[in-house]
């Protein structure tokens, strides 16, 4: 979700609730501590130099069972980080420490805020595992083949 996209989800928003997940919500006295820019620079296991940048939130279990975040709130937040940071239409990451600080993607169902599970992928599978040509062999043929998945064969 874009930050466009959460400010368009608050406008009409009558609570702000985040669920995990594996379905159990932050809990309803959380804040957000943070909302920002962070820029990722590296290099993919193919050579290629790239440049990531997000809006990250963090969320906090507070236990400050006093204060409850309202979407205008949130809002007024997101709008100071703007104005302050510059901030653009991004993607946005949330962190929330559980057992860890995890990071996910944001969705949205209508009515909560989802965190989903982010995923890892090879950026450079066109230069660090090209695709094997398919050789024509005979069925007899086939034994004295080297496997692709063969220590040493030249793939990941």
């Amino acid at each position: 979700m874009k930050l466009s996209e959460i400010k368009k989800h608050l406008s009409t928003a009558k609570g702000v609730a985040f669920q995990l997940p594996n379905g159990t919500f932050v809990p309803e006295h959380f804040h957000v501590t943070e909302v920002g820019m962070i820029t990722k620079n590296f290099i993919d296991c193919g050579g290629t130099v790239r440049k990531e940048s997000v809006v990250n939130f963090q969320l906090w279990d507070a236990n400050d069972f006093d204060h409850r975040l309202k979407a205008q709130k949130l809002l007024n937040i997101i709008a100071l980080s703007e104005k302050v940071l510059g901030l653009e239409d991004l993607e946005i990451e949330v962190e929330y420490q559980d057992n860890t600080i995890g990071k996910y993607d944001l969705g949205y169902n209508g009515e909560t805020f989802l965190l989903l599970n982010k995923q890892t992928a090879c950026l450079a599978l066109d230069q660090c595992c090209p695709p094997q040509e398919k050789q024509k062999v005979k069925l007899s043929e086939v034994g004295n083949q080297t496997n692709c998945c063969t220590p040493g064969a030249g793939c990941c």
